[in-house]
């Protein structure tokens, strides 16, 4: 993404499905996914994510001498694809494993993306506030990734929504658990079920979104963000004290969610597997039109 460039990258990761770029400054690191072959949470996109969190938590827990400020104080997640933020599960995995019955490679996956979603909700166990920075899309499991930051910063005029209920599931990666953190579990329950894709601007009325942006203005907003909370860290390292204590989602909640989810994807029949299939090529359809009007 061009509104990244700026940022000098420090490694680049190993299944090269995300970039790792890091502000000193700022005291930020920010990880900017570019999944391939489409905007997923494909295994090398979800390995790529637990080599930063192992980098995030080191630096985090890093004092810098004679400040007292940890090297790292934001982990940031972000997209370097024009317009998507993610589009979540990989569905096109998902037909594979369903289809063969595979129940253990199906919670594996499953396992991989409820721990990327556990360390960004509560800081990669180090003082660290987690960010995400929505510019694009964001559905299903992109939206589940978004919602385990400590920080929701969306721009104007995008979108976020769950899916799954078109193909008669539910987002089992965290959408329930950190959304009833946030608003009414009566209103988590709406947004999961409706199937809608909400605009940034409602999601924020709601306070599912922490800080609007306007459009094209992401960037500039996050920099802001991190400015006024190092000037007021010693309330914001409270606050996530008290977050950590009082709201924080257990793994073992997650993971009980998504075996209930695992076993209940495996119960699909061909109409619903037929369905995700559409939503794939739906995926692709978007991806395609991008290409064409980004040249």
């Amino acid at each position: 993404m061009d509104n990244l460039v700026n940022f000098p990258t420090i490694e680049r990761l190993s299944a090269d499905q995300a970039t790792v770029h890091v502000d000193p400054e700022a005291g930020a690191s920010i990880l900017a996914m570019h999944p391939s072959p489409r905007p997923s949470f494909t295994p090398g996109l979800l390995a790529d994510i637990d080599q930063w969190r192992a980098s995030v938590a080191e630096l985090g827990n890093r004092e810098i001498p004679d400040t007292g400020q940890s090297a790292i104080r934001y982990a940031v997640l972000t997209s370097a694809m024009p317009d998507i933020f993610n589009f979540g599960g990989d569905l096109n995995r998902f037909v594979e494993l369903i289809r063969a019955g595979d129940r253990d490679g199906l919670m594996d996956y499953a396992l991989a993306c409820i721990r990327a979603t556990h360390s960004f909700s509560c800081g990669f166990g180090a003082p660290v506030t987690s960010i995400a920075l929505v510019q694009g899309r964001a559905q299903g499991g992109g939206f589940e990734a978004a919602l385990a930051a400590n920080v929701l910063i969306a721009e104007r005029g995008t979108q976020m929504g769950f899916p799954e209920v078109l193909f008669n599931l539910f987002p089992g990666m965290g959408a329930y658990s950190f959304l009833s953190r946030k608003i009414a579990p009566s209103i988590a329950e709406r947004l999961i079920l409706s199937g809608t894709l909400y605009e940034a601007e409602d999601l924020y009325e709601m306070g599912v979104v922490d800080v609007l942006a306007e459009a094209g203005e992401g960037e500039q907003t996050l920099r802001a963000y991190m400015r006024d909370a190092d000037k007021h860290h010693h309330v914001h390292g409270l606050m996530n004290r008290i977050r950590a204590t009082h709201t924080r989602v257990p793994f073992e909640e997650l993971r009980d969610i998504t075996e209930l989810w695992v076993d209940s994807a495996l119960r699909l029949d061909e109409r619903n597997i037929r369905t995700m299939e559409r939503l794939v090529r739906a995926q692709d359809r978007r991806i395609g039109e991008g290409v064409r009007q980004a040249n």
